[in-house]
């Protein structure tokens, strides 16, 4: 099978080819396409590969191109992981929403609408391109944001497009992991858009443990959304919140957070992967062992001003490992062999919730089989969880018309009716300001 990544020169594309090499059943990947507009980070990366696969039998072999539709005719699978603008664009975002006091987080809030509409434009034209060249290919998305991107492709792809996210693995992971139960054996009841949605409960055996777990207050402090949020909250939710809802529910803490750091995360990240591939400019610099050390401490210092304004202290050495990797190849083995099984995806709604319609992308448990991924039913939102993901949706609807019209008023609208942006005229100077930064909103007029 060939497997193409878009963004092949991204830092994290060794997380997926070491997944690869791990990976020894029939009908595996036996060809990897890297396909990036920058040929500096593609060498680097294949550097990385090369020494992960060395000693490695019948290790994927590897290829290079800035070619777009070299890297897509004949693809059997594509993994979409760009970003538009880099890492530079995600500290302009920052920076121009912290400056109106908004959070400019790359997915939620003023920041993933203004990645969001830079984004968009170059998804669907992806999405367009692998129509005609790899029509029998399925997208995996992993590009931020995950389930608007994800909406914007399947516009064209239908359902051929799927979106992953690690967040809600993790979060059933860890829960499982306090119940004392094997994350594999539990059933995760999930539901939401991506980076907004909610466990509403645990089911081992059949029987429902999250209630345990939501009257133990020591249990409760004991894992990274436990120590977020506060066990009174949970409690008063009678759910766990995926950890990105920390933006909305202590979103003048983050915000102040954000503001007093140092650096921002997109500001951080830049600094720190322009360093690694500067070093991996010097031929005799141990690639993979380079590699590795920038990684943990990006892991390390993942959502640290969160954690800091919570008091929740240092990530589990467990939550370290990433994940969205182990995700993707879990998909792509389900489809590719119909070896069926269970993933929290990004998928069309159909008739899941019944308050959005049937085109809109949704984060649920999904049935995987070789015809792709299948929404579970679930029950109903409560109200507070419902309006939340109404409005966020109505505002990722906002952002794919402006998108498609180059509306510069629809864009304003989609800044203003968001729910962490409370100020019309706060949205009009977030436009001026994001179009000022970045050359990929010149369309919005």
């Amino acid at each position: 099978m060939k497997l193409t990544i878009l963004g092949g020169g991204g830092f994290r594309v060794p997380l997926v080819y070491g997944a690869l090499l791990r990976d020894h059943a029939e009908g595996r990947v036996t060809r990897v396409v890297l396909h990036d507009l920058d040929y500096g980070r593609l060498s680097a990366v294949t550097r990385v590969l090369a020494e992960q696969a060395a000693g490695v039998p019948d290790a994927p072999e590897v290829t290079a191109t800035t070619d777009l539709d070299e890297a897509l005719r004949g693809a059997d699978f594509v993994f979409s992981a760009i970003r538009v603008g880099g890492l530079e664009g995600r500290a302009n975002d920052e920076r121009v929403a912290l400056a109106e006091g908004v959070l400019g987080q790359e997915t939620v809030g003023a920041g993933g609408i203004a990645y969001g509409l830079r984004t968009v434009p170059v998804a669907v034209g992806i999405a367009q391109r692998v129509a005609r060249l790899a029509p029998e290919a399925w997208v995996i998305n992993f590009t931020n944001p995950a389930g608007l991107v994800t909406e914007a492709m399947s516009r064209r792809l239908g359902d051929r497009v799927i979106g992953i996210c690690d967040s809600p693995v993790g979060l059933g992971r860890r829960i499982a992991r306090v119940l004392g139960a094997d994350p594999k054996e539990a059933w995760i009841d999930y539901v939401g858009l991506n980076h907004l949605g909610w466990v509403r409960g645990l089911r081992l055996a059949g029987r429902d443990e999250l209630p345990r777990l939501l009257a133990d207050p020591d249990l409760l402090g004991s894992f990274e959304e436990g120590k977020l949020f506060g066990a009174d909250w949970l409690r008063s939710l009678g759910a766990i919140p995926n950890e990105y809802l920390h933006y909305y529910y202590f979103n003048r803490e983050a915000v102040r957070a954000y503001q007093q750091a140092e650096k921002t995360r997109g500001a951080f990240l830049h600094d720190q992967q322009a360093r690694f591939y500067a070093e991996m400019r010097n031929p005799d610099a141990p690639a993979l062992q380079v590699w590795d050390r920038t990684r943990a401490e990006r892991e390390a210092t993942y959502m640290a001003e969160n954690r800091e304004s919570a008091g929740a202290g240092e990530r589990d050495e467990d939550d370290l490992s990433g994940g969205y990797e182990k995700v993707a190849l879990a998909l792509m083995r389900a489809i590719a062999r119909d070896e069926r099984t269970t993933l929290i995806l990004n998928v069309r709604n159909q008739h899941t919730l019944s308050v959005l319609d049937t085109e809109a992308v949704i984060e649920v448990p999904c049935l995987v089989d070789a015809n792709g991924a299948h929404p579970v039913t679930v029950d109903p939102l409560p109200g507070h969880a419902t309006a939340l993901v109404c409005a966020v949706k109505a505002v990722e609807r906002e952002v794919l018309a402006a998108a498609g019209s180059g509306s510069r008023a629809t864009a304003v609208k989609a800044f203003a009716l968001h729910p962490l942006v409370d100020s019309v005229n706060v949205a009009r100077r977030l436009v001026e300001g994001y179009t000022e930064v970045h050359p990929g909103l010149a369309y919005l007029r």
